[in-house]
């Protein structure tokens, strides 16, 4: 797969440690806490841009998630902790399509990423709609240095900006 001081290179935007409660009967992280910790993440990354609490609040905005495509590559397991790192894929107007990559950190493996298609939304009519200019301008930024690593991301080839 992918060099672990690759993924390095990306910012992280979340940390956990797995507790009892996170596992499932197979004594691994069940699939419903994959998400929550990848959504734990997501939070921070669009802060990172300006889609903050206070952006949606004051701008009556927000975002929807359109599409999901998730690989599970590694168990995680009790008291083990993981790091979400975050891509940018690409953008469109009203889309932004990036990839966050679960990092084992007491393993040190890869074990999962999640490839996310997303959009802004105007909420007072509830439908997708084009990132103000400024947030557009801090997403190209981080997708201007993403484009500039030197591996390519594991998409699934479906999900299209």
């Amino acid at each position: 797969m992918i060099p672990l001081e690759n993924i390095a290179e990306l910012p992280s935007f979340h940390r956990a440690t797995i507790m009892p409660e996170h596992l499932d009967a197979m004594g691994h992280m069940n699939i419903r806490w994959y998400m929550a910790i990848f959504d734990d993440a997501a939070w921070k990354f669009f802060d990172h841009f300006g889609m903050n609490i206070e952006y949606y609040q004051r701008e009556q905005a927000g975002g929807f998630a359109l599409q999901h495509f998730i690989r599970y590559l590694a168990e995680v397991r009790l008291g083990e902790t993981v790091a979400i790192h975050t891509r940018i894929l690409g953008r469109s107007a009203k889309r932004i399509h990036f990839m966050h990559f679960m990092v084992n950190e007491t393993t040190e493996v890869l074990a999962a990423t999640l490839e996310v298609l997303g959009s802004h939304a105007d909420m007072r009519v509830r439908r997708t709609s084009p990132y103000p200019p400024d947030i557009a301008e801090k997403i190209d930024a981080i997708l201007q240095e993403h484009t500039r690593l030197n591996w390519e991301a594991p998409v699934c080839g479906v999900i299209q900006p």
